[in-house]
Order: structure tokens, then C-alpha cells, then sequence
């Protein structure tokens, strides 16, 4: 079996996530992690795994096949083209960049180059995602017609310490929303146009706590989205999709797909449609899926190395992350102006 030669730069909560990812993988070899933190340092050095203090010294010593990018949002641009030009393939954690620019600039080094650049927007890796595309895709739904989503939750006090989580660009929009957004995409194409609004009343930070979203997809359907990082509530697809072991489950839906024909639901993946005759005074039947369950960042890892191997497509490619990045920060447009924003990727 070929053992491909994966670094990881990062070593935060995300970043040990896909590590402990590629060290369950059979076909992975682990060629080195950079964190810069000492806490960071120790984690990756009692996993026995060479640690290395710059991605720059990283690339000169081991020469990866492929680099998986787990750092602050504003550092991804920077290491990613370096680690392009330095013929490895990139996987970049979501939100692809910190601007639309940056972004721009990763999907055009990858193209120069030839290389691989996926985004890691790891739901769209989760076996429950793959059953609803696969449902939405056989037109039981008929022509979609509407969508609706919660993303809301408490995140406590100490989740602010860091001061980065309390300034703009590390709020609820950047780090939640931009995953339902591309949910939605993966789910119902692009968007088209969005108009949004936020709000601080809660918290008091420079960030935003909460957002509302309302959105036109490119196939007419419309959709939105409550996201909000103070409340105390269960609806939100982290806390029922059973992805991670970080958070308690909870038996509910938070996200809800209407078309002409049915409806579903995720992430418990209900379908609900008329037997015989469309008819609202007719009973409506559900046919309930039973998901299945599996780890999307081993998902995700597979594919990067399938990618890499040039036996698969990305699953989300560098353009997809790009165009959720785009929506994400037209939301904040939208928000500032009070105006709706038409977003020219789509």
C-alpha cells in the first residue's frame, strides 16, 4: 500500500481532529506538524509525531504530498500558496481565506500549479449529507421551493478569552453560518441573492452574537437561516448530526427542505410527501431513513488522498469554498448596508 506523506499545520482543537484522523489511517504517513504553541508543542511530541516550529521549515525537510491547513483564518492564504509552490496539494480548513481575494488567489495558484486545493467543509462528507444529496438529487421533492435553518446555541464565557473570538471576523457568521451555507449549496446550487441582518445587544463584543439570513437561490427556491452563539437551545446540527463526541446529542431536526412534491428533514432525514393526491386537507406520510453514521473528516481525509492520487474529484473543491466565503461575507455587506447583495459567482 502507498503511504501518502500528510503534514498538518496546526495543532488547535481542529487541527487534532484531522491528526488523530490521519493516524487511524492505514495509507497516511504523518511527516510532520507545526504549532507554534508550547501546549500545542507537547500534544503533537507525546504522539510521538515530528514537530516542526514553521511550515516553511516543514516543506524544506519533508517534502509532503499533501498539507492539511488548520490555522487562524488569516494565515491560510499565505501558507497555502507556499505550500502549493512547493508542488503539495492542500486541504485548507473552512472558511477557505479571510478574504475574497485571498481566496481568489489560492484557487488560481492551484490551477497554475496543477494541484489539488479542497476546503474543509466536512459535512458535506457525512454519510447523513450524502443520503440527503442523494434524496434531493432523485426528485422526490419535486422542484424545491424553500428551506429552513437554525444554527443556535450558548457558547460560554470562557470561549471568549481569546480575543480574536470577540472581534470582527470571529463571530457566528465566519465560523457557523458559513456551514449552513454551504450545506445549502451542497444541498440547493448557489445562491443568487442574499439580504441579511446581525446583531451585538447580547454580548456587548465588536463581533456579532446573532444573525438572520434570507436568501434566492439561482433555481428560484428561497431560504433562511437564524444563527445565533447565545441562546440556550438544542436546534442546531452540531448538537444532533453526531459528528463529534465534543457535544451532547439531541434527538431533533434543525434544518428543513421544502419542495412541490415533499419535504426533508436533517438531520434525521424524514421525508414527507402525499401517497396519492397533493392535497392539504389529504393525511401526509413520512418515511423516515435511517442514517448512517461515520466520521466526516475520516471521509474528508479519504477523499484528499483519492484527490491527491487523481482517482476522485473534490468533494469540496477550492471554487466551492470560495463561494461560500463569498456569501459569508455578503452577509456582513448586507447587514452594514441594509441592502440586499447579489453575489457575482453565482
Amino acid at each position: 500500500m502507498h503511504k501518502y506523506r500528510i503534514a498538518i499545520i496546526g495543532a488547535g482543537t481542529i487541527g487534532r481532529t484531522h491528526i488523530e484522523a490521519a493516524m487511524k489511517n492505514p495509507a497516511v504517513d504523518i511527516v510532520g506538524v507545526v504549532e507554534p504553541h508550547e501546549a500545542g508543542k507537547a500534544w503533537v511530541q507525546r504522539h510521538q509525531i515530528p514537530w516542526f516550529p514553521s511550515h516553511g521549515d516543514l516543506l524544506d525537510k519533508t517534502k509532503p504530498e499533501g498539507v492539511i491547513i488548520a490555522t487562524p483564518n488569516d494565515a491560510h492564504a499565505n501558507i497555502a500558496l507556499d505550500c502549493l509552490g512547493s508542488g503539495a496539494a492542500v486541504l485548507v480548513e473552512k472558511p477557505i481565506a479571510d478574504t475574497l481575494a485571498n481566496a481568489r488567489s489560492i484557487c488560481d495558484a492551484a490551477q497554475a500549479k496543477g494541484l489539488p486545493a479542497l476546503v474543509g467543509h466536512q459535512r458535506r462528507h457525512n454519510p447523513i449529507m450524502q443520503q440527503a444529496k442523494s434524496i434531493v438529487e432523485s426528485g422526490v421533492l419535486g422542484k424545491p421551493v424553500s428551506m429552513t435553518a437554525m444554527c443556535t446555541w450558548y457558547k460560554d464565557d470562557d470561549y471568549f478569552k481569546a480575543a480574536w473570538r470577540r472581534q470582527s471576523g470571529g463571530g457566528p457568521v465566519l465560523i457557523n453560518l458559513i456551514h449552513e451555507i454551504d450545506l445549502m449549496r451542497f444541498l440547493y446550487g448557489d445562491i443568487a441573492s442574499l439580504q441579511a441582518m446581525t446583531s451585538n445587544a447580547i454580548r456587548g463584543h465588536e463581533v456579532e452574537d446573532t444573525a438572520v439570513l434570507m436568501m434566492r437561490f439561482v433555481n428560484g427556491a428561497l431560504g433562511t437561516v437564524t444563527v445565533s452563539d447565545t441562546t440556550v437551545s438544542p436546534w442546531n446540527y452540531d448538537l444532533s448530526a453526531r459528528e463529534t463526541d465534543r457535544f451532547p446529542q439531541q434527538d431533533i431536526n434543525s434544518h428543513f427542505f421544502s419542495g412541490t412534491h415533499g419535504s426533508l428533514t436533517l438531520p434525521k432525514l424524514e421525508v414527507w410527501s402525499y401517497k396519492d393526491q397533493r392535497h392539504w386537507e389529504k393525511p401526509i406520510s413520512v418515511m423516515r431513513c435511517e442514517p448512517m453514521r461515520a466520521s466526516p473528516y475520516e471521509a474528508q481525509l479519504n477523499n484528499f488522498l483519492g484527490v491527491i492520487a487523481g482517482k476522485e474529484k473534490p468533494v469540496c473543491s477550492a471554487l466551492d469554498g470560495l463561494r461560500a466565503l463569498e456569501a459569508a461575507l455578503a452577509v456582513r455587506e448586507s447587514a452594514a448596508s441594509g441592502r440586499a447583495v447579489q453575489l457575482t459567482s453565482s
